[in-house]
């Protein structure tokens, strides 16, 4: 079966959604010295602050998946980008990290609510045979996003100073987030005819559903492992004396990674089954966390980055696919975006709650275990998809 042609502008339309939403979520990486020194925090205080943005747009994240499914995703991807792009220009007139908390942490997380989960739902029902590739294209936009814009940013604050290069950043969201959120509609699929629903299960049939609730655990359990590397994998660089151009350097080679994992795990997904290849990348995420413990330098952490980044990436690309194989297109923007709530507590508590353990102990090595553990589990609850699996609708 023929994909429609405006399908793949679709694919790129949020392809560039998800580089900017992301870019900007984790050039947090570069701002993280800046805002220590300037504010005189510890790395706690500082890593609140990814936190705090991860909890509100993975909780609102369903909040924005109803309004696409009711108003269409460009309108509420267009109110995302304006969001983020005004809580970058507060932050940087900031004099406080309570001043920061609520400009950078929740206001640009209600702007990624408000396009992450419409962006990424909106691929799925324009596809069929190809929406494993379809998907793992769009959500290659979190990595190219994650390794190009913090390096620009980092740059950025060399010439300009932090506040600046905040404002040229949220410059750049104006520009580039609204065109290509401008991009995205609805799919004929998704829209039903006159009165009739489109096929697919409503929310409240998925809740009722014993899959969605395994692939909400293994949502939780993956979290902490998930988020932990973007918030302290350059400050654990630095600590071993490397530069801070290669130390963000790091968050970019994620970013490599994870566009390799979703482009070449997306194909091989559609080819042994989405599930089976979610249980494999669960796996080696946590595995590619024993060499963050055991490098003594750069060419281990650089290894580790892009092994993370590659599983990491393969995960987030398959999670909304397997999403609408088993629930279909009637309301997937609502039930990706209440499945991501999941990710929640992880990604505020696990960056914040590393810190901590890093100024207590003076090491990460605790923390590693911690998520190697939490990623087995993972594991073990992303395996109850395989086998056959009985649709909703």
């Amino acid at each position: 079966m023929n994909e429609p042609r405006y399908a793949w502008v679709i694919v790129w339309g949020a392809f560039f959604s998800l580089s900017i939403i992301f870019g900007v979520s984790y050039s947090f990486a570069s701002f993280f010295e800046s805002f220590a020194a300037e504010f005189s925090a510890q790395r706690a205080d500082v890593a609140l602050v990814f936190g705090i943005c991860g909890l509100v747009y993975f909780t609102l994240g369903a909040f924005g998946g109803m309004l696409a499914d009711r108003f269409g995703p460009r309108l509420v991807c267009c109110a995302g980008m304006l969001c983020i792009a005004g809580g970058l220009l507060a932050t940087s007139f900031a004099h406080s990290m309570g001043t920061v908390y609520l400009t950078y942490g929740a206001g640009i997380g209600v702007g990624i609510a408000l396009v992450y989960t419409p962006a990424i739902a909106c691929v799925q029902p324009w596809f069929t045979t190809r929406r494993g590739l379809a998907a793992g294209i769009a959500s290659a936009g979190v990595g190219a996003g994650t390794l190009i814009i913090p390096l620009l940013a980092t740059s950025a604050i060399h010439w300009l100073q932090w506040r600046d290069a905040m404002r040229a950043v949220a410059l750049g969201v104006l520009v580039i987030g609204l065109l290509s959120a401008g991009l995205l509609k609805r799919a004929p699929s998704a829209s039903g005819s006159g009165s009739t629903p489109p096929p697919g299960a409503s929310l409240r049939e998925a809740l009722r559903n014993r899959s969605f609730w395994w692939m909400y655990v293994a949502a939780v359990l993956a979290a902490p492992t998930m988020f932990i590397p973007f918030a302290h994998a350059s400050a654990a660089a630095r600590d071993l004396g490397i530069d801070d151009a290669r130390a963000v350097g790091l968050v970019g080679l994620i970013g490599i990674g994870s566009l390799v994992g979703r482009f070449a795990i997306g194909t091989l997904a559609d080819r042994i089954g989405r599930s089976l290849t979610l249980v494999l990348m669960q796996g080696s995420m946590g595995a590619s966390l024993l060499l963050w413990n055991w490098a003594d330098g750069y060419t281990a952490l650089a290894l580790f980055a892009l092994w993370f980044g590659v599983s990491y990436g393969g995960i987030v690309s398959l999670m909304p696919t397997i999403c609408m194989d088993l629930f279909g297109g009637r309301a997937v923007s609502s039930i990706i975006g209440t499945l991501y709530t999941g990710a929640a507590l992880g990604n505020l508590l696990g960056p914040v709650l590393a810190g901590a353990v890093f100024d207590r102990t003076g090491s990460y090595g605790l923390v590693i275990w911690i998520c190697i553990g939490l990623s087995a589990l993972a594991t073990v609850a992303s395996a109850r998809l395989l086998g056959p699996q009985a649709r909703t609708y």
